[in-house]
């Protein structure tokens, strides 16, 4: 990441669970700044934040803020970004969104860098950063892909709680502590605060993120089968999702079944491609007890795949395990990913 120049860059959610990771992740990355702006809504404005060991304040996030800003990453919830990154984009940054207001519009690239990265060129001022749980399973599936095809795609997720925000972490702690004490408790938060019920999440596993569309599945199912087919440019995927919320603090896992085009494929073929592509950390030996965990995955940025098998039924099909953090590769790694290939790209002035 040699750039003399530096960036003007600004995080607007800084204050947030993934805005840290964000800026972390920025400082870890020796990213190229010149000049740093954190943004907020009201309610966090006037916090101070460290940078290098720099004290920053952040600010409340306007259409003013954008003056002169390069790269601009947002994750502050869907509404901020609708009203804001159309503002700053206007004003000459490119926005690297981290909610779901842009991810499906027809006009803006939904990128995973390892995936499809050309996509970057496309964009108008905004580049969407897909859902967490999407991002890692197509970072496994695209080296497949491009060697041997793809036909159906089946997930199972078990998602770790942080992807419900800080509040979400709070409620699994207490919750877990009340039972051990034999306490009585609240749920008030999960499976998701938009909806009419709560539960327990601890020593719990619940089959619901996010609100149920009217096909019966949830809205975080649907972005992980309407993401997957945009980000790999496949309308015609056959994709199916069940996504669970697990008492995990930081770590998504997937059990995904997919279903090649090549036949007589092995898996050691599987393997090899895995172990040799972009971002993965090729984690299976099972005579040796060796998978990945979200235990092991969580503060890393690699998206980590074991438990590789073929189906006992269909010699095209395959079964994998797929685990990575959430809030980094899942959000902000993903997102400062893309900010560091518009400079290799040469696409941010």
């Amino acid at each position: 990441m040699e750039n003399v120049k530096g960036y003007h860059v600004a995080v607007v959610g800084a204050t947030g669970a993934v805005g840290e990771k964000m800026l972390s992740t920025l400082e870890k990355r020796n990213f190229p700044i010149s000049k740093l702006t954190l943004l907020s809504s009201e309610r966090s404005a006037g916090k101070k934040l460290l940078f290098k060991g720099e004290e920053h304040v952040v600010q409340v996030a306007k259409p003013e803020s954008f003056e002169g800003v390069d790269i601009a990453l947002f994750s502050a919830g869907g509404s901020v970004s609708k009203q804001l990154a159309p503002e700053a984009a206007k004003r000459g940054a490119i926005c690297v969104d981290n909610t779901s207001a842009f991810r499906m519009d027809p006009e803006v690239p939904l990128v995973v860098p390892e995936v499809n990265e050309a996509d970057i060129h496309q964009h108008k001022g905004i580049i969407a950063n897909p859902n967490c749980s999407t991002i890692q399973m197509v970072v496994a599936l695209e080296p497949i892909r491009k060697a041997l095809g793809l036909n159906k795609v089946i997930v199972s997720t078990y998602q770790a709680v942080s992807g419900a925000g800080a509040m979400a972490i709070k409620e699994m702690k207490e919750q877990s502590q009340a039972i051990l004490n034999g306490e009585a408790f609240t749920p008030e938060i999960l499976p998701c605060g938009a909806d009419k019920k709560h539960y327990q999440i601890a020593f719990n596993a619940i089959p619901q993120i996010d609100k149920f569309t009217e096909n019966g599945f949830t809205f975080e199912e649907m972005k992980m089968i309407n993401e997957t087919k945009k980000i790999m440019h496949m309308p015609e995927l056959s994709v199916a999702a069940t996504c669970v919320r697990i008492p995990v603090e930081y770590g998504h896992s997937e059990s995904v079944y997919i279903e090649v085009e090549k036949e007589g494929v092995t898996v050691q073929e599987l393997k090899d491609l895995l172990a040799s592509a972009e971002g993965i950390i090729l984690e299976d030996q099972p005579e040796e007890q060796v998978y990945p965990m979200a235990s092991t995955a969580a503060g890393k940025f690699e998206t980590f795949v074991g438990r590789i098998r073929k189906d006992l039924d269909n010699d095209k099909g395959f079964h994998m395990w797929i685990v990575s953090d959430n809030l980094l590769k899942g959000a902000a790694w993903n997102s400062v990913q893309i900010a560091e290939r518009l400079i290799s790209l040469g696409i941010v002035k």
